[in-house]
């Protein structure tokens, strides 16, 4: 079987200085050494099969992707915190062959698997291999990551990020010819982004394509990422909006920020307000980007030559296509619009080189003259939340399946800090109560964090639309009269 380029890269970083370090995590280092032996035992497992992954943000589960990837076998993403119930009900649902994770995480998200199951808790001893009795598996052949996604494209699925794609984004478009590095790079990345996310997947195969070592944070927190920042001096740093309002509206000075040239942020939309408030405190352009799931990585953004030269004009624009990438925005019969007109955006990603057709997203735009993208609104009702995209109808039915809820309505209401965030208008069964506190401790095991509503309002009766539907205009009407 030929090895993919990517899995070759993989195996080259590894192996190029043993004893260097990899991932700072918590303080202390972990050396490609130990993420190396770590991977190799995860390959002799998996093969290329499908192998779940329960991921947080340790250093054990990057050596865990990375032995899946290394040996050409097909990470399917498990977010263990989107809620037991609803975690337990996606593992049941896949039918795995083989699923890794934490001890804890098993035990409690995966206790009667048929899966063979291999438990990763540190670097000191083997992962703890139980074998179970699922049937062979045949893997989906090509695929580098099935990741869970509501992406731009329709409802919640599951997209192919396969090993072509991933390789493009991370190595180039040209892969096939790029060259393996032959030294450590000296700088120290910071990882902040969720490896459940495409984000956190990408920012790690990024520094291991270039031997990067870097420092994995569990999520993204002031203090840890602001001591980070002082200790390595990192050139670059990647922002979601959330997090670089987090930073903006802090205490933290120019000084502290000293090594950083760039910002880049991406996964939601950021105010042309926000990114010059932050470029006025700390003396740092912010480059805003454009990507999806679906895409395999970015399409869009701003090169720091073109904001020296356009931001003035362009402020707000995500910046252009990225090279080889293809976009347009059409009208509701899909035809091409004129520059500067609204429409559908539609796509053609540098990392599907060779597709044929363009990628119908759910989101507005428009395009200038120059070839600078807009991004306008969503085209669909999904709420983004720190760039996690909310979906209505999953709060509306976890809400509705407590005994004493007739039914709920679920919007999204303007957040500085977060963009958007997901608010409840709830109307219960006759004869029944229940207080908000109480709806919303009931969604903690049923919906991950960034889901929980912000605010849950408990009414008489939901406003509704002549065909029965709730009226969603009356209900976020409620919500900013509150």
């Amino acid at each position: 079987m030929m090895v993919h380029r990517l899995s070759q890269r993989i195996d080259d970083v590894l192996a190029l200085a043993p004893a260097g370090r990899a991932i700072q995590f918590d303080g202390d280092w972990v050396t490609w050494e130990q993420i190396g032996t770590l991977a190799q035992r995860i390959s002799d497992v998996v093969g290329t099969a499908r192998a779940g992954i329960m991921l947080r943000n340790r250093p054990v589960h990057v050596a865990a992707l990375l032995g899946v990837l290394r040996g050409g076998g097909t990470v399917v993403v498990i977010n263990p915190s989107r809620g037991d119930d609803r975690t337990r009900s996606d593992v049941e649902a896949l039918n795995l062959p083989i699923i890794i994770g934490s001890s804890e995480d098993l035990a409690a998200l995966a206790p009667d698997t048929a899966a063979t199951t291999v438990a990763v808790d540190g670097f000191d001893e083997p992962p703890t291999l139980h074998r179970g009795n699922a049937s062979d598996d045949a893997g989906r052949p090509g695929v580098a990551v099935w990741m869970l996604t509501s992406g731009t494209t329709g409802p919640p699925k599951r997209v192919d990020l396969t090993y072509d794609m991933l390789a493009r984004s991370v190595m180039g478009p040209d892969s096939d010819h790029d060259s393996a590095p032959t030294d450590l790079r000296r700088g120290v990345a910071i990882v902040n982004s969720p490896l459940v996310h495409v984000g956190g997947v990408f920012r790690v195969l990024l520094c291991v394509a270039e031997a990067r070592p870097f420092v994995l944070l569990p999520k993204f927190e002031l203090k840890q990422w602001a001591d980070a920042v002082r200790e390595h001096r990192p050139r670059a740093v990647s922002l979601v909006p959330a997090a670089l309002r987090m930073v903006l509206h802090s205490d933290l000075t120019r000084e502290d920020l000293d090594g950083i040239r760039v910002v880049t942020s991406g996964t939601a939309p950021l105010s042309a307000d926000d990114a010059d408030a932050f470029t006025e405190k700390f003396g740092i352009p912010v480059l805003t980007s454009y990507a999806a799931t679906e895409f395999g990585g970015g399409v869009a953004g701003w090169t720091l030559k073109d904001h020296q030269r356009f931001w003035q004009h362009k402020r707000g624009s995500v910046g252009r296509a990225n090279p080889g990438a293809q976009l347009r925005v059409v009208d509701d019969n899909g035809e091409p619009v004129p520059p500067g007109q609204q429409g559908l955006l539609e796509v053609i990603p540098a990392q599907l080189a060779g597709r044929s057709g363009w990628m119908q997203t759910t989101d507005l735009a428009r395009i200038d003259e120059d070839g600078f993208v807009w991004i306008l609104g969503r085209a669909d009702q999904a709420i983004i939340r720190g760039g996690f995209k909310v979906m209505p109808d999953d709060v509306k039915n976890a809400l509705e399946s407590h005994p004493a809820v007739a039914g709920a309505s679920v919007v999204g209401r303007p957040d500085p800090r977060l963009g958007e965030t997901p608010v409840a208008l709830v109307q219960l069964r006759p004869g029944m109560s229940a207080e908000p506190d109480e709806l919303l401790n009931y969604l903690q095991k049923r919906l991950a964090r960034y889901e929980i509503p912000g605010e849950l309002v408990i009414t008489d009766a939901i406003p509704r639309t002549a065909s029965g539907k709730p009226d969603l205009t009356a209900v976020r009407s409620h919500f900013a009269q509150s």
